[in-house]
């Protein structure tokens, strides 16, 4: 049983090595990396979401043109790509097209809020381990962006 799981687990590449913009197909990213998590339209293209939380704490996309093609595969949990999350503007949807579908998701009815989070690195690989956390007011606009640091302080942005 141990070899069979270590073989599939084999079949699935964590990174998408070996994948090559404009030339592997859809079917090569699904190949490579598995069934994705989430797909969502987004412009012109299909978005294949890769998470690997909480322990990977990163969220690979596949980008995907209409042609089949593969325009670009990206980590997407990165502090430039939560700095574009601008809270009393960015909406709930574009959250979820920058990063993917969250690792959980809870309602708070009583503090009107849904909080998104994802496990992270600050500042890349290996760098400081973070709880991003997203909040959304009913009306799906972000109200607070925050940053959780295991043992240290805590950073809050907006």
């Amino acid at each position: 049983m141990l070899v069979a799981v270590a073989a599939a687990a084999g079949c699935a590449s964590f990174d998408g090595r070996g994948l090559v913009a404009g030339q592997s197909s859809a079917a090569d990213v699904e190949r490579v990396m598995g069934a994705p998590a989430d797909k969502r339209q987004v412009g012109g293209e299909t978005w294949y979401f890769y998470p690997r939380q909480p322990y990977g704490r990163v969220m690979y996309v596949a980008r995907v043109a209409a042609d089949g093609r593969l325009v670009a595969l990206e980590q997407r949990l990165t502090d430039a790509t939560v700095a574009k999350i601008i809270p009393n503007t960015t909406r709930a949807q574009e959250v979820r097209d920058l990063l993917g579908p969250p690792y959980t998701a809870v309602e708070f009815p009583r503090l009107e809020r849904d909080t998104w989070t994802w496990w992270m690195r600050r500042y890349g690989d290996p760098g400081i381990p973070v709880e991003l956390v997203v909040q959304m007011s009913p009306d799906g606009v972000v109200r607070e962006v925050y940053m959780l640091q295991q043992g240290r302080g805590n950073q809050k942005s907006g």
